[in-house]
């Protein structure tokens, strides 16, 4: 199963922090941890990779549409795992 399989079957257990509120949190001026920037980093990393991968605009649309869902609702503390920092 590839990584965007497993974040959107993964099973939600409450309010999470995601890569959107941690943007959210920097773009307000708040100083984001050494980790915090690491996942943005990686998440930043993983979709320009898989976007580029794409060979044609279909799949392009779809994939874009999923990364926004994992930005919005996957815990940010998901890319600080290993798969999200090639």
């Amino acid at each position: 199963m590839d990584l965007i399989s497993k974040l959107l079957n993964k099973k939600a257990t409450g309010l999470v922090t995601s890569i959107n509120d941690l943007r959210d949190k920097e773009f307000s001026g708040i100083k984001l941890t050494s980790e915090e920037k690491f996942a943005l980093s990686n998440f930043d990393k993983y979709r320009i990779n898989l976007l580029n991968a794409q060979e044609d605009e279909e799949k392009f649309h779809l994939q874009y549409r999923q990364l926004q869902v994992i930005a919005n609702l996957s815990d940010w503390q998901e890319f600080l795992k290993e798969g999200f920092s090639k």
